[in-house]
């Protein structure tokens, strides 16, 4: 195993520990679920075999993704402000130059072979995630975004997405503002501040409905 290799998985396996102080408590409010939405044309038709949560390396690749590294953290709860244990949190996006790694995506948009574009996490006791990712970018027809895709035992599965707080173009995108309740916008619509590993940090919690 190569060092980047070594130096990856042990920043992968470190994320299981203090996730639940990153994150703080949550409230015990009664809370709203995290507004669906579509799922979009690009979700691997098939997963790679490096899946983890690491996405800005490839395992057995050398270099890393091309783009603003970002800390992408939050947790999974329910109405109650409890957290979720064992549940999947999905992520997909485009990589820095707009594309997709998806045989439908065939513009003639570069690739990068050291973006995995795609990874997985699931929750412990703390119901927390965590990703190292790229800051999102637009392409023609589309404002920043990161998909989600949420399932786990004892809740509804469901799809949403994030997006850049800030960014001009969310007034324009036609996904975000099918949701026609601003406050349930603002709900996806998430800051990215200054991290201390990455360029970028953001957190993003999770509603879950009950089975």
């Amino acid at each position: 195993m190569n060092r980047i290799s070594v130096v990856r998985r042990r920043w992968v396996g470190a994320l299981s520990l203090g996730i639940g102080a990153l994150l703080g408590r949550p409230t015990l409010a009664a809370l709203v679920p995290t507004p669906r939405q579509t799922p979009g044309p690009f979700y691997p038709e098939t997963l790679p075999l490096d899946r983890d949560n690491d996405l800005t390396r490839v395992d057995g690749e050398d270099g890393r993704a091309t783009g603003e590294y970002t800390d992408l953290l939050g947790q999974v709860v329910d109405a109650q402000g409890q957290p979720l244990a064992g549940v999947r949190v999905e992520i997909w996006q485009c990589n820095a130059f707009g594309r997709y790694h998806h045989p439908r995506d065939n513009r003639a948009v570069s690739l990068d072979p050291y973006f995995q574009g795609y990874g997985s996490f699931t929750t412990g006791s703390d119901g927390g995630y965590r990703f190292r990712t790229i800051k999102p970018v637009a392409y023609p027809g589309r404002t920043p975004h990161i998909h989600f895709a949420v399932s786990g035992p004892g809740i509804q599965p469901f799809t949403t997405q994030l997006y850049v707080a800030g960014e001009p173009a969310n007034t324009r995108d036609f996904v975000l503002n099918s949701i026609r309740d601003a406050g349930a916008r603002e709900r996806l619509i998430v800051p990215f501040e200054s991290g201390r590993d990455t360029p970028w940090r953001a957190s993003f919690q999770l509603v879950a409905e009950p089975a």
